[in-house]
């Protein structure tokens, strides 16, 4: 009952979210958060530390925004050919690198996206380092005008809340009870008779059509993709956003999704405004600096959160009950 009252509460602040903030950055967040949260759903509740997720997210991007610029085709069909072109690539990559475990697994991943990275600046359709620029909005089910902000964000909104929604009913399924099942004893898992790499793979998949979906969204909101979205920093961005909140919660990679592009979006503006107060020019660079304040957010989360945010706050709130218990 508190879980379902705190999603109904969240709901609530994110309807009336863009009426206080602009709607712009809002989607940004809800992207990210969505992003986080199908990353989570691989390392957090199956063990899996994929450092190739940037090519789900920036090549689903990329093939939603050539949809809609070059053939035109409605906004609906362009996500979902976004979506499957994730998957799609999510199955390719899956196969060559679940049968590998631990550190050779995340190695795989990495080299594999690097090779999406590099077929992106080649391609003559993504425009190299210039980028996939003036991407259209479209129209959602050919009548509704996306090209107003406050209507695309409750588009974007009821996108990733319907992600969310996936993510929670996978978690709480019999499938999900057995992804827990393999990352606490693998061994176990096929002692009992579970044919472990297809639940991987499987996992692996839903987790890259979710991250298509969050970056398809994205270049839809933003009207551009760049290869950023497709380099292997967006990769341990998304890694940090999902420790930094807490990595196997649900609420977690959403907090840490928001907290990471607040500061990258904010801390330019924080250091002009103290450089503007304090007359020190030094502050306005402070903008350029958000990898080294990043870094420290994550050391510090590693060093005093080990579970995240959200996990040590959950852990804090279940030690009386397990006490009474006791």
């Amino acid at each position: 009952m508190n879980r379902t009252l705190g999603y109904g509460l969240a709901l609530l602040v994110a309807l009336a979210a863009p009426f206080v903030g602009y709607p712009i950055f809002l989607m940004k967040l809800l992207c990210f958060g969505l992003f986080a949260c199908a990353f989570n759903l691989l390392i957090g509740y199956t063990g899996l530390l994929s450092f190739g997720h940037a090519a789900f997210f920036g090549g689903a991007g990329y093939v939603t925004g050539h949809a809609l610029a070059v053939l035109g085709l409605p906004f609906e069909a362009a996500l979902v050919l976004g979506v499957l072109a994730a998957a799609a690539l999510g199955f390719v990559m899956g196969l060559l690198a679940i049968r590998r475990q631990g550190i050779y697994f995340s190695m795989i991943t990495l080299a594999l996206a690097q090779m999406v990275y590099f077929a992106a600046l080649r391609a003559p359709f993504t425009h190299g380092e210039d980028g996939l620029q003036g991407v259209p909005r479209g129209r959602l089910l050919g009548t509704i005008d996306l090209g107003n902000d406050l209507t695309l964000y409750y588009v974007v909104l009821a996108i990733c809340v319907a992600g969310f929604a996936l993510i929670v009913r996978t978690v709480h399924s019999p499938f999900g009870q057995v992804l827990k099942a393999i990352k606490e004893n693998e061994a176990r898992a096929i002692s009992l008779g579970y044919d472990v790499d297809r639940y991987k793979l499987v996992a692996f998949v839903l987790s890259a059509a979710l991250a298509g979906l969050a970056g398809a969204t994205k270049t839809v909101v933003l009207g551009f993709e760049t290869l950023t979205d497709v380099h292997w920093t967006m990769s341990g961005l998304v890694i940090l956003m999902t420790l930094v909140g807490g990595m196997g919660t649900l609420a977690g990679p959403i907090l840490g999704a928001f907290l990471i592009v607040a500061l990258e979006n904010k801390l330019g503006d924080l250091g002009n405004f103290l450089a503007e107060k304090t007359h020190v020019e030094w502050f306005a660079s402070l903008g350029e600096s958000v990898g080294i304040v990043t870094g420290l957010i994550f050391v510090a989360c590693v060093l005093l959160f080990r579970r995240g945010i959200v996990g040590e706050i959950a852990a804090v709130l279940h030690a009386p009950v397990s006490r009474r218990r006791t």
